[in-house]
C-alpha cells in the first residue's frame, strides 16, 4: 500500500511537531518565571524610582489637593474618564495619582511631586499577564496554559501511583537521567498544592476575560459592565454635564470614622468634573483574601453601599480572592518568599519534564540535538533576557523598549544554542571514524 506522505515530509512533521512542542513549554516556563518575579511588584516600583515620597498615611485634605492639583494640569484636555488615587499601603507606601493620560507621585501635602516612572514593573506585569499580546488574546493564552498546569499537576500524579511514597527519595547526586527525573517528582510532589491553587487561579483570571465578554454579548447586548454588575456592583447613570470636582476629604473621614479597621487602599473617581460623577473607595480587610471591598459615594460624599465583596454571595467573595491567591500580595513578606521559592521550584518542574521527555526519545534511538539546544536556550535565555531589561532600566531608563529587548536577547540566546548544536553536528559528521583517525 502506498504511503499517503513520503519518508521526508513524515520527518519534517515529526520535527515540526516538536517545535510547536517546544514552544508550547517554552510559553508556559516563561509564564512560571515572569509569575515569580512579579511577586514582588511592589518591591520593583520602589527600586525603579526610590526617590518618590513615601509616607505611612495621608491627610484626607492633602489627598482633596493631590486631585485638584492633577486635575488643574488637565484644564483643556479631553477630561479623564477615571481617576485613581493610589493610597499608602504597607507594600507600596507611596500615594499616586493616575489619569487616562498620566500618573505621578504626590507629597504628603498633595504637591505634584514627579511623574510616576515604572515602566520596567508594569513591562513585567504585561509579560506574565499577556505574554506582551493583545491583552485577550494574551490573557486568554495564559489562562489556557493555567489549565494546562492543572492537567499535567493532575495526570502526572495517575501516571506515577508511587509519587508521594518517594516523595523523600532523591538521588541528586548520579549524574545520568535518574537525577533529573528525582528532581521533577520531587518538586512536583512538594510544589503539587502550590501548583494546583496558582493554576487554578491563573486560568480563572485568564479566561475571565473571554467568558465575561462571551457573557456580555449573548445576555447584555455587549454591555461588559452590566454582565460584572453582579460581582463587582453597578454603574449609576452618567451625565456628561460639567460640574465641580467631587470633595473627597468627606468620603474618606467617613471610612475612617465608620470603617475603622478598614485600610483604603485606592480612591477612584469616576467621570470626574461632571454631574454624573461618583466616587468608589477600594478598602482592604484584616486577614481576608479578598482584594478589597467597593464602598461607593455619591458626588456629594453620601454614602451608596457596598459591592458585596467582603460579605456578599459566596461566588463574589470567591472571585474577589483569586488575585491574592494568585499573586501572593498578602501576609508580607514571609508569604512573598514562599511564592519565590515555590515558583522557582515550578519552574524547574516544567525545565526538568522536557528534559525527560529529550532523554526519553534519545534511548529510544530519536535524538534530537537540535531541541535539546533550543530547550537549553529557552531555560537559560528567560531569565538573563529579564535580567537584561533590568539592566536596561537602570542604565536607559524608564523609556527602554524592554519588551524588544526581551524577545530579541531571548532569541539571540536560543537561535546561537541551536546553530552551535547544528555546528558541532556537521563537525561530527564531517570527523572520520574512529577506525580510520590516524
Amino acid at each position: 500500500m502506498t504511503a499517503l506522505f513520503s519518508k521526508d515530509t513524515v520527518r519534517r512533521g515529526i520535527a515540526a511537531h516538536s517545535a510547536i512542542g517546544l514552544v508550547c513549554c517554552a510559553l508556559l516556563y516563561l509564564i512560571c518565571v515572569s509569575g515569580t518575579a512579579i511577586v514582588l511588584y511592589e518591591e520593583w516600583q520602589r527600586l525603579e524610582q526610590p526617590s518618590a515620597p513615601e509616607m505611612e498615611s495621608i491627610a484626607p485634605q492633602a489627598v482633596e489637593r493631590a486631585i485638584a492639583n492633577v486635575a488643574a494640569t488637565e484644564a483643556g484636555q479631553t477630561p479623564t474618564t477615571h481617576l485613581y488615587v493610589h493610597m499608602p499601603t504597607e507594600a507600596l507606601p507611596r500615594t499616586t495619582v493616575t489619569t487616562d493620560t498620566q500618573a505621578v507621585h504626590v507629597d504628603a501635602q498633595g504637591a505634584i511631586a514627579a511623574p510616576e516612572e515604572n515602566a520596567w514593573a508594569e513591562f513585567l506585569l504585561g509579560l506574565h499577564y499577556t505574554l506582551n499580546l493583545p491583552p485577550v488574546l494574551g490573557m486568554t493564552l495564559v489562562g489556557m496554559f493555567g489549565a494546562m498546569i492543572v492537567a499535567l499537576a493532575v495526570s502526572g500524579i495517575v501516571a506515577h501511583p508511587r509519587i508521594f511514597r518517594d516523595a523523600f527519595r532523591l538521588r541528586a547526586r548520579r549524574k545520568d537521567d535518574v537525577a533529573t527525573l528525582d528532581w521533577h517528582n520531587r518538586l512536583a510532589v512538594w510544589t503539587l498544592p502550590f501548583a494546583l491553587v496558582i493554576a487554578l487561579t491563573g486560568a480563572m483570571i485568564g479566561l475571565f476575560y473571554v467568558s465575561g465578554a462571551s457573557l456580555a454579548e449573548t445576555a447584555y447586548d455587549g454591555d461588559g459592565d452590566a454582565a460584572l454588575a453582579p460581582v463587582f456592583g453597578a454603574e449609576p447613570e452618567g451625565d456628561a454635564a460639567p460640574a465641580p470636582l467631587p470633595r473627597v476629604a468627606p468620603v474618606l473621614d467617613y471610612m475612617d470614622r465608620e470603617y475603622p479597621g478598614v485600610r483604603v487602599s485606592y480612591l477612584i473617581l469616576h467621570d470626574p468634573g461632571t454631574r454624573g460623577q461618583h466616587v468608589q473607595v477600594v478598602g482592604e480587610h484584616e486577614r481576608r483574601l479578598i482584594f478589597g471591598e467597593y464602598y461607593a459615594f455619591a458626588a456629594d460624599g453620601s454614602f451608596k453601599g457596598t459591592a458585596g465583596l467582603a460579605d456578599g454571595e459566596t461566588g463574589q467573595q470567591f472571585a474577589a480572592s483569586i488575585y491574592k491567591l494568585h499573586f501572593g500580595n498578602y501576609g508580607g513578606l514571609p508569604v512573598k518568599i514562599a511564592y519565590i521559592v515555590f515558583g522557582i521550584a515550578l519552574s524547574v518542574v516544567v525545565t526538568t519534564g522536557t528534559f525527560i521527555w529529550l532523554n526519553k526519545q534519545a534511548r529510544k534511538g530519536r535524538p534530537r540535538p537540535v531541541i535539546r539546544a533550543g530547550w537549553w536556550g529557552v531555560t537559560i535565555g528567560v531569565p538573563v533576557a529579564i535580567l537584561a531589561t533590568l539592566l536596561a532600566r537602570l542604565t536607559l531608563g524608564n523609556g527602554a523598549p524592554f519588551a524588544a529587548i526581551f524577545w530579541l536577547v531571548t532569541l539571540a540566546i536560543v537561535g546561537g544554542a541551536i546553530l552551535r548544536s547544528r555546528q558541532a553536528g556537521r563537525r561530527g559528521a564531517l570527523a572520520p571514524t574512529r577506525g580510520f583517525a590516524p
